[in-house]
């Protein structure tokens, strides 16, 4: 967006000025109007979708280390828990994934699964599919909306 230098102390105002003034508010206007492409919608169960303009959505992401260079069996179960830095006003939407962060077989063969979900914090555990050596991270991201 073009800079529109200030006038001079005593300077009259000219339409050529004025022109560029209003032309900068209007480019300025289009950058930060409301679009649809500009919200977050969180479709809250048993309560509904709730939209917020992006700003004002709170989005975490995090890595949660779960088990490091430890033997584990078909079956074994490792809980995790990740409480939010800051509360949410609803429910958000939270994911899970799994990273192999110890480059094993054994690694490779996990399943996460959320046990819940709440304003301030999410449960989980992880499922190991395969006997082993392995270390186990997960990758959290919860999108939601702020107190």
């Amino acid at each position: 967006m073009a800079q529109i230098s200030p006038p001079e102390r005593g300077q009259p105002l000219d339409v050529n000025y004025i022109y560029s003034i209003v032309n900068a508010i209007n480019e300025l206007s289009k950058q930060i109007s409301p679009s649809s492409s500009k919200y977050v919608t969180v479709d809250i169960p048993g309560d509904g979708p709730r939209s917020v303009k992006a700003s004002e959505a709170r989005i975490i992401g995090t890595e949660k280390v779960v088990v490091t260079n430890a033997s584990k069996n078909i079956g074994d179960e490792e809980s995790f828990e990740y409480v939010f830095p800051a509360e949410f006003k609803f429910k958000p939407v939270a994911t899970a994934t799994p990273v192999n962060i110890g480059q094993t077989n054994a690694g490779e063969n996990v399943t996460v699964v959320l046990k819940s979900v709440g304003t301030s914090r999410v449960e989980g555990i992880v499922r190991f599919n395969e006997t082993g050596n392995l270390s186990v991270s997960v990758n959290i991201l919860v999108v939601g909306i702020p107190l």
